[in-house]
């Protein structure tokens, strides 16, 4: 065999690998989803979840599972993709599985806006959603534009988000002590990640920046890749390196902003959905639709074992950073001695 035929046999192994997670990925969130709608106080047959689902009434099973199990289960789902599929934009785009946007700042940003929100201004609802939106893309903004010298520098960007973020939570905690005793259960609960009393009204936003935003990542894969190997590098195979740079950015900020408008900001999902789909899916190709399955499956798993692995009960934000919070030294560490991490 000529090296022509190895190295075409190669990515042919790459590609039925990375189609193999991708599957097994996606089987495992529909399993994760269908055994939250079955399991709870009340076990319901699937027999009874698809009747809900295609609209029968079921006595006790259209409540249950369709006013307090179906929007809960879809949320974990879409919020968990959103957060999967705009972290490893960001941990691409710069080349390094630091640059999470819980890293650098921007869910700092919509969490130190909600708690304004809360706590000084008296709002709740759609109102501090809105707020949280849109103070995560004038953060997202604002990071760009003070890294921003003749193009952005990965490390650069990441200096800044992180300054940024040391900023907001400084706000945020400042807001927190100066709140009332019912402002501050409030606060903490939204600040948390908690999909507690999910409702349509909140999914269907999160649902609807899906729709947009993930075609616009899934269209600019290639260039993302490209980016992977430098700017110069990716200029010269004739990306265009700052347009695809701030489409790429607004699209995940979106993503990541409406997700956690609506659950809060779940830690760690955006930064471990990456390295996780690296790991599986192996080097080479995108990473985009591995990752935003990741995501999703940690935040089904992470939601139905707080409320039923432990004696009491756990927002899923509490669940994923026990996770995420050792993975995160664990990385540095090895960051540090092996100046990078294996698939990125």
């Amino acid at each position: 065999m000529n090296a022509v035929d190895t190295l075409a046999a190669g990515r042919r192994r790459r590609a039925l690998r990375r189609r193999a997670v991708v599957l097994t990925l996606a089987v495992l969130v529909a399993a994760g989803f269908a055994v939250t709608l079955m399991v709870g106080q009340r076990f319901h047959p699937p027999s009874d979840v698809i009747r809900v689902i295609m609209g029968e009434q079921v006595p006790g099973a259209s409540f249950t599972v369709g006013r307090l199990r179906l929007p809960r289960a879809v949320l974990a789902v879409a919020a968990g993709f959103s957060f999967g599929l705009g972290g490893v934009t960001f941990q691409t785009m710069l080349r390094n599985p630091l640059a999470s946007p819980d890293v650098i700042g921007i869910t700092s940003g919509a969490s130190a806006a909600a708690a304004v929100a809360i706590v000084t201004l008296s709002l709740d609802g759609p109102s501090v959603s809105l707020l949280a939106i849109g103070c995560a893309l004038l953060v997202a903004l604002l990071v760009y534009g003070l890294a921003f010298r003749n193009g952005v520098a990965g490390t650069r960007l990441i200096l800044v988000g992180i300054g940024m973020y040391a900023i907001l939570n400084s706000v945020t905690s400042y807001v927190l002590s100066q709140a009332a005793e019912w402002d501050l259960q409030e606060a903490m609960r939204w600040l948390t990640g908690s999909l507690n009393g999910t409702t349509w009204s909140e999914v269907v936003p999160v649902l609807a920046a899906l729709a947009v935003l993930t075609p616009v990542l899934l269209s600019r894969s290639r260039d993302l890749s490209a980016m992977r190997l430098g700017d110069d590098t990716a200029g010269a195979l004739g990306v265009h390196v700052e347009r695809t740079r701030v489409t790429v950015v607004v699209a995940a900020v979106g993503l990541i902003a409406f997700a956690t408008a609506a659950a809060g900001p779940i830690a760690f999902v955006a930064f471990l959905s990456g390295p996780i789909a690296a790991r599986l899916a192996g080097a080479g190709g995108s990473l985009l639709v591995p990752a935003g399955l990741v995501g999703a499956l940690l935040v089904v798993v992470a939601d139905f074992a707080g409320q039923f692995a432990f004696a009491a009960r756990y927002p899923v934000g509490v669940v994923t950073g026990v996770l995420g919070a050792p993975y995160l030294v664990y990385l540095i560490v090895r960051t540090h001695r092996a100046g990078r991490v294996r698939g990125w």
